[in-house]
């Protein structure tokens, strides 16, 4: 009876942050994942500690928060800083706020895509002309895109806008502070190698491996 022979298998974790990333050691193409992602994780990290001192009065103040998720290195602005109740449009105190953050999407990590994300808290529109909160979160979304691609030089090519409305809250709209949370958006700078998850890659044999 021909004799099978077992394949290894060999797990590396890369955690960071709250960033779990599992691939199989095995194949020559996971192994580049892993050296990919791992220098990416790094350039993230980097990003994230020099954002930290740019924007250290606005984190103090709690205008702006940075995380590690695993979507990416999120940049959360409360909307209130960036625009008026109701409204869509930047407010003149905020481009300096943006523009620290432009500089670093354009000068320091110019090879990743970003993702802007509008919210709200579940207050119904009223007053203010728009259908709902996916039309003022998504207009925000835009206006914030629109500045860093029109006045900033951030490549149109690597940025995409997307309004959420009320429905990921981060905190409860219950009380007026949960709301406030609620109402913000997030310019979110991402890897490029998604993250494997509940799934398994069976590594090639040892003699494929050439």
């Amino acid at each position: 009876m021909k004799m099978i022979k077992p394949i290894l298998v060999i797990y590396l974790s890369i955690t960071l942050a709250g960033c779990t990333f599992i691939f199989q050691k095995g194949r020559r193409s996971d192994i580049e994942k892993i050296e990919t992602l791992s220098q990416q994780l790094q350039e993230l990290e980097n990003t994230k500690r020099l954002l930290e001192e740019r924007l250290a009065k606005e984190i103090a103040d709690k205008e702006v928060r940075l995380e590690m998720l695993e979507k990416g290195l999120v940049i959360t602005f409360v909307a209130d800083i960036l625009f008026d109740s109701g409204k869509a449009k930047i407010r003149n105190e905020a481009y300096p706020i943006l523009d620290k953050v432009a500089r670093v999407l354009v000068e320091n990590v110019p090879q990743f895509n970003i993702g802007i994300e509008g919210h709200t808290d579940n207050e119904p529109i009223k007053y203010s002309g728009w259908k709902s909160n996916w039309e003022l979160s998504t207009a925000r979304a835009l206006s914030v895109l629109h500045y860093l691609v029109d006045e900033k030089g951030v490549n149109p090519e690597r940025i995409s806008a997307i309004g959420y409305g009320e429905y990921k809250p981060v905190a409860t709209n219950d009380t007026k502070e949960g709301r406030r949370l609620n109402r913000r958006v997030e310019v979110v700078i991402l890897p490029t190698l998604a993250k494997q998850k509940g799934k398994e890659i069976l590594a090639e044999p040892e003699e494929n491996l050439k």
